[in-house]
């Protein structure tokens, strides 16, 4: 397998915590040039679209991460390809696309008569011009598989692109549909030095949306780019306001000051099953974008064992836990990834709530239950593990304490420690947990960033992991799947690597993870995107 320098894992874990652009608290970011009119004024005949975010949105650089948030970059800067419904890959600002057998080179054809937002034509060159200034800086973006192994990229002519790998790597074209860092500025937007890794002059985008007024941590206004080669939006105006905390943000909602909760965790569940209750807002929820994850350390001698792995996952109720603590929003989970992902559609026995056959797991691996006491235990040891949390998190805390319940039942004692964040991701990749609650990154990053993970070291999972006893095994199972060329292949490994790990019971899925929508009921055109870094703005409309 290609090999990852550890400071490439380490901006592997600060990108993909980035996904989840729903944390509390404000970014300063300095305001940044916008386009058009700056003219916060809006007149009555203009169709405005307000909603609400926890952070501000940040200083709009395609090419880079924290503050600038995914949601408002997906806004302005567009892709080679999309992501579709069901993993589909489709063309964007490339036409088409074709890959060399031996899975190296990829040539692109570029869409013809694409102008940026402030007039200038999009074409090979300023393709070619984005790639080399992501390049400088590679070490930034090497979490990205492709730019780890990006050979050299060429504009062939103002029409056709080329990439070259070092080596094949199938997940390529999946990967420059992601919102950072591969997406595209205009001319006048890039700095003198061409280091976009600093700053850019202005946020200049082929997108549908201009960022033409903006107020750090307090609002921002798109509207609609005259200049945009597709569709127009069917509304003048998008205005995000700033508003870190989800109660604030239902009362201004209930107010009438936001016409759109949109996100995932933007409110508590609580909150959401109000304003469903009332028959007032149009409510949704999207189909699964990952699965909240249990993790088991296999470097804990205990849980080393399947059998105690299998215990602990017969040992809780995991339907009535998800309904409980997410009260019905989220799904009980039986697959490690959400099944309408590529790959992922496979037919796996869930392990079955059985407080009997928990224990009876428990009794095979040698620990037992000393009369009159609580605890199990093996040669004099207690089986004693430790949960770790975010303790800000509102549902990996009730998820923990539910556990803990549970599991004394079966004679486990479990203890849970609520850390912040940073030291959560700390233990994690320490190796220093004996459980520790993860997700998988969702559309467009998986599968196969989950099961990369699960191979290299570095950041938390492969270590996990280490002691099962076919992990060399599975390890180059993942290697030839991310190098295969053959489509069929490449099917039946994913198969057979999933369904081990969900048999290896290391990684216990618990529940299917949902964004939400509530809207004021004269908005139409209300949708999710296949994308869960994306955004569904072009689609709303303001129905009369």
């Amino acid at each position: 397998m290609h090999t990852r320098t550890r400071k490439s894992m380490v901006l592997l874990v600060a990108a993909m915590l980035l996904l989840s652009s729903v944390l509390a608290g404000c970014s300063k970011a300095e305001n940044t040039p916008v386009q058009g009119n700056a003219a916060a004024s809006q007149t009555a005949e203009e169709k405005v679209v307000t909603l609400s975010w926890p952070r501000d949105i940040g200083p709009m650089n395609p090419h880079v991460y924290n503050p600038s948030q995914l949601i408002a970059q997906s806004m302005i800067f567009e892709p080679l390809v999309n992501y579709g419904e069901g993993g589909k890959l489709e063309p964007a600002l490339a036409e088409s696309w074709t890959i060399s057998e031996d899975g190296k080179e990829y040539i692109f054809k570029i869409r013809q008569g694409v102008n940026f937002s402030d007039g200038t034509p999009f074409n090979a060159s300023i393709v070619k011009k984005n790639f080399d200034a992501i390049m400088k800086n590679v070490d930034n973006h090497s979490w990205l598989g492709f730019i780890a192994l990006l050979d050299k990229t060429e504009a062939v002519d103002e029409s056709t692109f080329k990439l070259t790998l070092k080596e094949p790597y199938y997940p390529t074209i999946q990967e420059l549909s992601v919102v950072r860092p591969v997406r595209f500025l205009g001319e006048a937007g890039f700095p003198d030095d061409g280091d976009t890794s600093k700053a850019v002059k202005a946020p200049i985008g082929t997108g549908p949306w201009m960022l033409t007024d903006y107020k750090t941590d307090e609002y921002a206004t798109f509207t609609r780019n005259p200049n945009y080669w597709g569709e127009q939006p069917k509304v003048d105006k998008i205005v995000i306001r700033i508003i870190p905390d989800g109660d604030t943000r239902v009362l201004a909602f209930e107010k009438g000051e936001l016409d759109l909760i949109y996100g995932e965790g933007m409110i508590s569940l609580d909150a959401y099953k109000q304003l469903k209750a009332s028959g007032e807002y149009e409510t949704k929820l999207s189909a699964p974008v990952a699965t909240r994850q249990l993790v088991l350390n296999t470097a804990n001698e205990a849980l080393a064992d399947l059998n105690v792995r299998l215990a602990l996952q017969a040992g809780f109720n995991k339907q009535a836990m998800v309904d409980g603590v997410t009260s019905g929003f989220e799904e009980k989970a039986d697959n490690l990834l959400p099944t309408n992902l590529p790959y992922t559609n496979i037919s796996i026995a869930p392990v079955s709530y059985d407080v009997e056959k928990a224990k009876s797991y428990l009794d095979e691996a040698g620990w037992q239950l000393p009369e009159g006491k609580t605890v199990r235990e093996k040669d004099g040891k207690p089986l004693e593990l430790e949960l770790i949390y975010e303790k800000s998190e509102q549902v990996q805390k009730p998820m923990a304490e539910t556990l803990q319940a549970e599991w004394a039942a079966i004679g486990v004692k479990l203890n849970i420690t609520g850390l912040d964040l940073t030291e959560q991701i700390k233990r994690f990749r320490a190796n220093d947990f004996d459980l520790n609650f993860f997700s998988n990154y969702g559309s467009p990053y998986d599968p196969h960033s989950f099961i990369q993970i699960t191979a290299e070291k570095g950041f938390g999972i492969s270590e996990a992991l280490a002691n099962l006893p076919m992990k060399a095994q599975l390890d180059q199972q993942i290697h030839d799947a991310l190098v295969s060329t053959d489509e069929k292949k490449r099917e039946e490994l994913y198969g057979s690597i999933l369904t081990t790990m969900q048999e290896q019971a290391a990684i216990i899925p618990i529940s299917y993870v949902k964004k939400m929508i509530v809207a004021n009921k004269k908005l139409g055109g209300v949708e999710f995107p296949a994308n869960r870094d994306g955004n569904a703005f072009s689609s709303l409309q303001i129905n009369e």
